[in-house]
């Protein structure tokens, strides 16, 4: 069985692909096939098969893994080598579905498939993936403290995921879907400066209106 750490493993490695808007509204369109080719009942024991499946790929033959979803290989090597490798360890389900992606060239986004199969089942059970950015690795106790305080604040249950990002200067930067809440030292000092400078152009141009209207004209 996969352990957690296996899992943070494979969620963890993003190649560019993650990253590429229609690489992702392609990768949602097979996460929902896929789902919907699940009864409900299996939909645990086959999620977790994917999962091992994109930790061995992934982390434990990653030379297999890169031949298989790199297109180092044409469409027809492709299926030989899921035919040859995969299918005598894999379910019918998961096997087949491999085949779908190795026919239309799409096995480079099994890792997007796997995220948006998670943000999926996430949605389905009221939850949503929140970014959690900060300098300097957080503490479990300061996590469940912006767990505790996310939850009061937000319609649905957040699911953190903390990174680390050297760019932010103190305090946090979180973000849920497209809006970010930057409450970093950094962003802080930029709006400081922006109002001085707002102050000191008014100030410039008050001293210009004085020069140019002296009272008593």
């Amino acid at each position: 069985m996969i352990s957690v750490n296996d899992q943070e493993q494979v969620k963890a490695r993003i190649p560019s692909v993650m990253d590429d808007p229609g690489a992702i509204s392609v990768a949602k369109v097979y996460a929902k096939a896929f789902l919907g080719s699940i009864s409900e009942a299996e939909k645990d024991s086959t999620l977790e098969e994917f999962a091992e499946f994109l930790n061995a790929v992934l982390v434990q033959y990653p030379e297999f893994g890169k031949m298989l979803t790199t297109r180092s290989l044409n469409k027809e090597e492709s299926l030989k080598l899921i035919d040859r490798a995969i299918a005598p360890h894999a379910s019918e389900l998961l096997t087949n579905f491999l085949r779908v992606l190795g026919r239309h060239e799409r096995l480079d986004l099994l890792q997007q498939i796997y995220k948006q199969i998670n943000k999926l089942r996430d949605a389905e059970a009221g939850k949503k993936a929140v970014v959690v950015k900060s300098a300097t690795e957080l503490s479990e106790g300061i996590l469940n403290s912006i767990q505790q305080r996310l939850n009061e604040s937000l319609g649905f249950i957040p699911v953190l995921q903390a990174s680390i990002d050297q760019s932010v200067l103190g305090g946090l930067v979180i973000q849920v879907d497209d809006t970010v809440y930057d409450g970093s030292l950094r962003t802080r000092l930029k709006q400081l400066r922006g109002r001085l400078d707002n102050r000191s152009i008014h100030e410039i141009q008050s001293g210009r209106d004085r020069f140019s209207y002296p009272e008593g004209n």
